[in-house]
């Protein structure tokens, strides 16, 4: 079942944002480890008001608990959900400074993840619907994400999805596709 999250959700969401972010949990986290960069996600994911926030993601849960998430927001408001996460940040980094990885007009799918035991069996791909379906249900025309470009199988994925290549963009040190779609 696709819901809404919820604070309580954190313990099961933070490791899955982790592994959707990839090597940005390792910068995030100042260490190779990526895992380190939990308690610092779980701390955003439980407050209302960022963009790994709780409110902005939904949670795919069986009778195991959550086991899938997909994070996502109003294009418009990346500065101002980016900027508690930002201000965090600076105290260790003060001139970091990462790139718009979205514009305003679209519904955008900040992270995408599924417990790599619970891979393979669809759960994705619901997530990514039902994102789509958010982004319908909001008023947006077009939903977007980016996929880097070292991840062939998630463009696939998106491909199939229905999503496009709009245009390439540079983010926290690697190249990503910017995808779109009709919604």
């Amino acid at each position: 079942m696709i819901r809404p999250a919820t604070p309580e959700d954190a313990n099961a969401v933070a490791p899955l944002l982790i592994l959707a972010l990839g090597h940005i949990a390792g910068i995030f986290a100042q260490s190779e480890n990526h895992e380190d960069a939990i308690p610092f996600v779980k701390s955003f994911f439980e407050a209302p008001d960022n963009q790994y926030s709780y409110a902005n993601t939904l949670v795919f849960e069986d009778e195991t608990g959550v086991i899938g998430s997909a994070t996502s927001y109003d294009g418009a408001l990346l500065h101002k959900l980016r900027q508690p996460v930002l201000d965090k940040l600076r105290e260790v980094m003060p001139d970091f400074n990462p790139d718009d990885e979205t514009d305003a007009g679209e519904y955008y799918l900040d992270c995408v993840c599924v417990d790599p035991n619970q891979q393979e069996k669809g759960i994705g791909k619901k997530l990514i619907l039902a994102f789509c379906e958010r982004a319908a249900d909001l008023g947006f025309s077009r939903a977007g994400l980016i996929v880097d470009k070292v991840n062939p199988e998630a463009k696939k994925l998106y491909e199939k999805l229905g999503f496009e290549v709009g245009g390439e963009k540079d983010f926290m040190g690697h190249r990503y596709f910017h995808m779109i779609r009709q919604v």
